[in-house]
């Protein structure tokens, strides 16, 4: 390999560990949340801001951070976000007080946006070649897709073994290390936009509808979906949302032109992205909380119960997905991966009260951890295959704002739907634990119907050809297989 070859996987090794530091912390901390509720005082109401927080602020600022990406340029962008949501994790480790924590998780969030929304387009400019950036892909996409698993065990891990504290300080040192290798292997260059101005009110009226968006979704539970706080939060964000489409239907540089959803696989990549990051969330999070409140797991138990899925996916993504997509294209990948998803979830639909991890949680762990980590390449590729080098921030933004919300969205759905049938259950005279798990399997099985449902859109309706995500090449349904070790 040339020492230009061996920059560039150098340059996407340190991209990888910054993505990962800001998308596990999505999820790493929930296996701490009664660890800080018992050590700050939180109430069950105030607690939910520590993840809520983070999430308000991430999803606000994704779609405005990839447009700042392409007019400012990506690296200077993800530097400033690194940096950002270092600076925010170190307060949040030494945080004494619910106020501190919980506006440094804000702050987190922010950071977070910033480098997220460009990171993608980062390693897009990096690799140009077919096999390269097929595998390059599978690498991006294991830290992407894997990186909630691995918050939920390396949260179990650091509660277990130190205490909460850890699970903001470790990404300190590796804060510092991935601004330093940074500037030094990502390239300061960027592809200038077509024009230099900021749509001021394009920005404003999405920002705000997101963060509204995600305000109403990740309250939705304690205050009630038919209430009149939700329901008026949700109309809010659909009005400014519609304002929103109205300015960059009419202003002459628009934050987000809307000809990109004119892009078939564009559009159909998000939206199966919105409904596998739902199934992705019911896997990350139910499956937590039944082994930890149903099957009594220690913090660090559920996070090692996750080791499994985390070495396939890693194991798919990085060795194996690549080459099934210059082999057979995106389609079949997709759909396969995802069917292998959905079938792990309909696995968990039937855990019972007295499950072991053998026999009830791992047979699903495996088939999710070979789901995502066939699918999340093919899907990635779709998202940014078609897409112009200026505006790869932009689309990176709109990639991650579809998880993020698909996400968000689908955990609160889910979560409604488990504590509707568990309440119902109680209702009908069975022990709490029963009518807990009864709860969870409801869950499972619409967590299961979404990746149905992606698995359907993606194989079905992508363009079975990729142009612009393998260079200037095409890789038809089914091309020759190409060896893309390095």
């Amino acid at each position: 390999m040339t020492l230009e070859g061996r920059s560039r996987w150098l340059a996407l090794y340190v991209l990888c560990l910054g993505t990962l530091m800001i998308v596990l912390d999505a999820t790493i901390v929930n296996v701490a949340l009664p660890s800080i509720k018992a050590d700050l005082g939180f109430s069950d109401t105030s607690l939910a801001w520590v993840v809520n927080a983070y999430l308000l602020t991430y999803g606000g600022l994704l779609l405005l951070g990839g447009r700042l990406g392409d007019l400012l340029g990506h690296r200077n962008l993800f530097l400033a976000g690194i940096t950002l949501f270092t600076v925010a994790s170190l307060a949040c480790g030494l945080a004494s007080s619910q106020g501190l924590l919980v506006s440094a998780r804000a702050v987190q969030g922010v950071g977070g946006a910033i480098a997220s929304a460009v990171s993608l387009s980062l390693m897009m400019n990096l690799f140009t070649e077919p096999g390269e950036r097929a595998k390059a892909m599978g690498v991006f996409g294991f830290v992407a897709s894997g990186g909630g698993s691995i918050g939920v065990l390396l949260g179990g891990v650091l509660t277990g073994s130190l205490d909460w504290h850890w699970i903001f300080l470790v990404n300190i040192p590796i804060g510092v290390v991935v601004v330093a290798l940074a500037l030094k292997l990502l390239p300061g260059a960027h592809t200038a936009s077509s024009s230099q101005r900021i749509d001021v009110g394009g920005a404003v009226t999405v920002t705000a509808a997101l963060m509204l968006a995600v305000y109403a979704i990740v309250n939705g539970n304690q205050s009630g979906w038919g209430s009149a706080r939700t329901l008026g939060l949700l109309g809010g964000a659909v009005a400014l949302l519609a304002a929103f489409l109205t300015i960059e239907a009419r202003v002459a540089a628009p934050l987000m032109p809307l000809r990109l959803f004119k892009l078939r696989n564009v559009a159909i990549a998000n939206l199966t992205g919105v409904l596998w990051a739902a199934a992705m969330f019911a896997w990350f999070f139910l499956s937590a909380l039944y082994l930890q409140l149903v099957l009594g797991y220690s913090p660090m138990q559920v996070g090692l119960s996750f080791l499994p899925s985390n070495l396939i996916m890693g194991a798919m993504s990085i060795g194996v997905s690549a080459k099934l997509v210059m082999r057979f294209g995106i389609r079949r990948p997709l759909g396969v991966g995802l069917g292998l998803a959905s079938v792990g979830l309909i696995l968990f639909a039937r855990a019972p009260v007295d499950g072991s991890f053998l026999t009830d949680v791992l047979p699903s762990m495996i088939l999710l951890g070979f789901g995502a980590g066939i699918a999340f390449n093919p899907m990635l590729l779709a998202a940014m295959g078609d897409v112009a080098p200026e505006e790869s921030g932009l689309a990176s933004g709109i990639v991650n704002t579809a998880f993020m919300m698909g996400g968000a969205l689908g955990l609160a759905v889910l979560a409604s739907i488990a504590s509707a049938r568990t309440d119902a259950l109680r209702i009908a005279g069975h022990r709490d634990l029963v009518s807990l798990v009864g709860g969870y399997h409801v869950a499972f099985i619409v967590g299961a119907i979404f990746a149905v449902s992606a698995a359907s859109l993606g194989a079905g309706l992508l363009r079975p050809a990729v142009h612009t995500a393998f260079g200037h090449g095409e890789v038809p349904d089914a091309a020759p297989a190409i060896d893309t070790g390095f």
